[in-house]
C-alpha cells in the first residue's frame, strides 16, 4: 500500500485488500483536500488490474494499468464538471461533445465561447448508459467515478438514482464528495458511505515538508497547513496563491486604510469562490478569537486578529459570516465579479470600522 498517502493506508487495506463492499456504489466523503479523488482513482485502478499484487493493489505493469494511466481504459470513466475537467486536463470525462462542437463553431463565427460549466449535467449521466448497460471489455468489471458528486444538478442526480435503484451487473459507482449533505438523501442511502481519514497536524506537516522543494518552503508548512484548514493537498494548492493571499490579508487587515472599491477592482478576475473562502476563514478567526481566544486559520497573525476583535461588534461579526455563507454559493455562478465583490467588501468595511451591525440582505 505504499502507493497511497500515509493516512490512507488503513482504509486502503480494508477496501482494496479485502474488497469490503456491501453494495454497487461507494460514497467517499470527507473534507476537501485530503486526497479522496486520488484514493478513488487508486481504488478503481486496483479493481481493474489484471495482475494485482499481494495486497490486491494495482501492479502498474499489466495492460489494464497502462490503459488506466493513458486514460483509455474501456471499462472505466470519470464524470466531472467541464471546468474541473479542463483544470485536470482529463480527456476521458463524459463532457458534452456536441456542445463543445457548437461552441467551437460559434467561436469561429466570432461569437463568445461558452464558459466551462461548474455542474455535472444530465447528459453526462445519460452518456454512461453504453458503459454500464453493455458487457464490459473481456466481460470485466466496469467502474464509474463521479467527482465531486455534489456538483450534479437535480436532473443529473435523478438520472443517477435510476441507475442506483436498478444497478447494472458488474458495475461499481464511486462517488466522491466534499459536501455529501448536498446530495439527495435517496442517492446517499443507496451508497456504502466511507468516511475518508484526515491526517493529524503533525503527520500532515511531515508529509508537506517531504513535498517541499526548498528548506524555506518547508519552514512555512505549519502556517500554510493552518490557512488551508489542515487539509494537506489543499495546502499544496494554496502555496501557489500564497503571495496573493498575503496581499489580500494585508489589505483587509488595514481597517483605517481599507478601500473596498479598489480591492474589488483588483480581485475581480481572481477566482471568486477562492476569494470568498479566504474572507470566510479570516472572519471565522475573528469570531473564534472573540468567543474563545483561539485562532484556527491564521495563528501567525493572532496578535493582529486580537486587536481587530477589540474594535468590532461580536453580533455584527456573526451576521457578516452568515452573509458570506449565503453569498458563497452564488460565487460559483456567472456573476459580475466586481459588483459581487463590492457588495461583500463594503459590508466587511462596515464591520471593521463600526460597532453597528452592517445592513446585509
Amino acid at each position: 500500500m505504499n502507493k497511497l498517502l500515509i493516512w490512507q493506508q488503513e482504509i486502503g487495506r480494508k477496501l482494496v485488500g479485502h474488497r469490503a463492499f456491501r453494495c454497487h456504489a461507494l460514497l467517499l466523503k470527507g473534507k476537501k483536500g485530503i486526497g479522496k479523488f486520488t484514493f478513488a482513482r487508486f481504488l478503481a485502478k486496483s479493481l481493474l488490474c489484471m495482475r494485482p499484487d499481494a495486497d490486491n493493489a494495482a501492479c502498474d505493469k499489466c495492460a489494464s494499468c497502462g490503459w488506466f494511466e493513458q486514460q483509455t481504459h474501456p471499462n472505466f470513466t470519470q464524470v466531472l464538471p467541464e471546468a474541473l475537467s479542463a483544470v485536470l486536463n482529463d480527456h476521458t470525462v463524459h463532457a458534452d461533445a456536441s456542445a463543445r462542437e457548437d461552441a467551437d463553431d460559434q467561436d469561429a463565427r466570432g461569437k463568445t465561447k461558452k464558459k466551462p460549466g461548474q455542474q455535472i449535467g444530465i447528459d453526462q449521466i445519460r452518456r454512461l448508459n453504453d458503459l454500464v448497460y453493455l458487457s464490459g471489455h473481456q466481460d470485466g468489471y466496469k467502474i464509474v467515478l463521479i467527482y465531486p458528486a455534489e456538483a450534479m444538478n437535480a436532473a443529473a442526480a435523478n438520472a443517477l438514482l435510476k441507475k442506483l435503484e436498478e444497478p447494472p451487473e458488474k458495475t461499481l459507482f464511486i462517488l466522491v464528495s466534499h459536501q455529501p449533505r448536498r446530495l439527495p438523501a435517496t442517492v446517499r442511502s443507496r451508497c456504502q458511505q466511507i468516511n475518508m481519514p484526515m491526517p493529524d497536524a503533525d503527520t500532515a506537516v511531515r508529509w508537506l515538508k517531504q513535498q517541499a522543494s526548498d528548506s524555506g518552503a518547508a519552514q512555512n508548512m505549519p502556517a500554510l497547513l493552518a490557512m488551508a484548514g489542515y487539509a494537506p493537498l489543499s495546502a499544496l494548492s494554496f502555496q501557489e496563491n500564497i503571495k496573493q493571499h498575503q496581499q489580500f490579508i494585508e489589505q483587509i487587515n488595514a481597517a483605517q486604510r481599507f478601500d473596498p472599491l479598489a480591492l474589488a477592482d483588483s480581485l475581480q478576475n481572481q477566482d471568486l469562490t477562492m476569494t470568498i473562502d479566504w474572507l470566510q476563514k479570516w472572519c471565522y478567526d475573528l469570531a473564534s478569537c472573540q468567543a474563545t481566544g483561539k485562532v484556527r486559520y491564521h495563528p501567525h497573525l493572532e496578535v493582529h486578529i486580537d486587536k481587530i476583535c477589540q474594535q468590532i461588534n461580536q453580533q455584527a461579526c456573526l451576521a457578516f459570516i452568515h452573509f458570506l455563507n449565503l453569498r458563497q454559493p452564488l460565487s460559483r455562478h456567472p456573476v459580475n465579479g466586481r459588483l459581487f465583490l463590492e457588495e461583500i467588501l463594503i459590508n466587511y468595511g462596515r464591520l471593521v470600522t463600526s460597532a453597528c451591525t452592517p445592513d446585509m440582505v
